[in-house]
């Protein structure tokens, strides 16, 4: 079986649901990058050193896995956020005494992800709702959110905002942040649950076809964003891959 893969000098892990309990325990970095964000890798520079520098980065993205099989005859299992979040929220109902703080990108969805959380069981004061600024593209930090983790010292730091920025500002928290915690990138999977994205499934996400639910969901805003995923196909195409 297929531990790893090296694409980019990215180190992508062939992880599946079996190994979550294992996982769940390091402390780092989670990345799930999607397939708009990949085929941006090649002009996203602080985004693409953000993937290479994760401590685990996994096969969120269907068409990814599927252009490493027909391409490069490369057989990895797909491990999304979505299945990921899953997962961790059956993992914060058996343990209440979990310190989280919880990143997003408004004031409506911070309610709604706040409530849902603690009605997993969680005690309200081991959750912090953090609403995240509108970053700078050039230069995605917050010093802010590092103190409130350096002061606070989570166990879970779950950034819930947009591609292409939570993965660097998940970068920029690791580098600087005083104590190593697990910080998770899981984008707006949290709100496949609490009902403010479009209504995916486990079954779904099984048969990859999140993407086309996002985009009969709401087209104006996923439509294009996963057209443009098509480069994605040329960059596999003409990458060496290495298999370990």
């Amino acid at each position: 079986m297929i531990k790893k893969i090296l694409f980019k000098n990215i180190i992508f892990s062939n992880f599946n649901y079996r190994n979550f309990n294992k996982i769940i325990k390091k402390k780092g970095l989670y990345l799930f990058p999607s397939g708009p964000g990949l085929a941006t890798i090649n002009k996203e520079y602080e985004y693409h050193k953000s993937l290479v520098n994760a401590d685990f980065v996994f096969f969120d993205s269907g068409y990814f896995v599927f252009l490493l099989k027909i391409l490069k005859k490369i057989t990895v299992e797909k491990f999304s956020g979505f299945l990921f979040i899953k997962l961790f929220f059956n993992f914060l109902s058996k343990n209440f005494k979990t310190k989280i703080i919880s990143v997003d990108p408004n004031s409506i969805l911070s309610k709604s992800n706040y409530n849902y959380i603690l009605n997993l069981g969680l005690k309200e004061k081991n959750l912090i709702n953090y609403i995240a600024p509108k970053y700078k593209k050039k230069k995605i930090e917050d010093k802010k959110l590092l103190k409130i983790i350096n002061k606070t010292n989570p166990d879970f730091v779950l950034i819930n905002i947009g591609g292409n920025v939570q993965e660097i500002l998940g970068n920029y928290l690791k580098i600087n942040a005083k104590k190593k915690t697990r910080i998770i990138c899981t984008g707006a999977a949290i709100s496949f649950f609490t009902g403010d994205q479009a209504p995916i499934n486990q079954l779904l996400d099984k048969f990859f076809l999140g993407w086309l639910i996002r985009i009969l969901y709401n087209p104006k805003i996923f439509l294009l964003r996963y057209l443009k995923t098509f480069k994605l196909f040329f960059i596999v195409l003409s990458e060496k891959i290495i298999v370990k």
